[in-house]
Parts: structure tokens; sequence; C-alpha cells
């Protein structure tokens, strides 16, 4: 069993990787890092919330360039290289999306929950700022707005 970032026991931890034009499914991020050998999973899920910035949000669309998907592995192998992940998973949804809708599932399996947390925050927070998705929001007063990075 590994005990180091880098190492992994017989095959690829990147599990799921995928931009998607249809709702996200916890469940299919969860199911996709189960292994038994981890003794921690992370699982984060962001939403589409009611507000942002003190304005009301009544809904919001993401779109993103071509290489999005290729960006958000690149990723995962730099969290993998990094972190003693066992099983790791992210999707993000593209398209018109409400409030309460998921916008992006991400999970990371380690054999500790300590490193989990950590590798999971790390995932999150780097596709967060580099992978090319671009939101463009909505607000109830009829102002629209587009934000660099989802």
């Amino acid at each position: 069993m590994p005990d180091h970032p880098g190492e992994h026991a017989g095959d690829e931890p990147i599990k799921l990787i995928g931009i998607r034009e249809t709702p996200l499914s916890v469940d299919e991020v969860f199911a996709a890092v189960g292994d038994a050998a981890a003794g921690g999973i992370v699982l984060f899920v962001g939403t589409v919330r009611n507000h942002d910035g003190g304005a009301d949000v009544d809904g919001l669309g993401y779109s993103c360039h071509p290489s999005a998907e290729a960006e958000m592995r690149r990723i995962a192998e730099k969290v993998a290289a990094e972190y003693p992940v066992r099983a790791l998973a992210a999707v993000h949804r593209v398209g018109d999306l409400r409030v309460g809708d998921l916008a992006v599932v991400v999970a990371v399996a380690c054999p500790h929950r300590g490193e989990a947390f950590d590798a999971c925050r790390m995932l999150i927070d780097t596709l967060k700022h580099e992978v090319p998705i671009w939101k463009h929001q909505s607000f109830s007063d009829g102002t629209e707005e587009w934000v660099g990075a989802c």
C-alpha cells in the first residue's frame, strides 16, 4: 500500500473528469472514488446560490473553452502527484442553471482524512482559478454580470 504522495497501488487514481450539459450526480462522483484502501473520502458540492455581492441571483449560465476538460485533468494529475490520492473525480456543469442546481462536484479518496481534506481543497480551489469556465449571472433587478472563472 502506498504511503507517499504520487504512489498508487495498481491503477490510475483519476476515475472521473467531465464537463456536463446535464444535471450532475453526487452519487456518481461518490461511487467513482470508492476505494477499500481509503480511510477518508472528501466530497465537495458547489451549488448555485440565490445571491452574490449583495444582489439577488435568478440564475446563471456556465460556458467553457474547449480545453476546459483537459485543464481539469491536468489539475487532477497535479493533485494526485502531491497527495497520496487513491481515487479522484471532478465534474462541472455548463449551460443554464437555476438557484439550487449543482454546478460542480469533486471528490478525493486518500488513506487518511487530513490528506483527503487537503487534496480536495487543492482540487476545487485550483479548478476554480485555472479551468477556463465562465459564469454569466442574471440578477433579479434585470442586470447581468460575467465572472471570469467559476
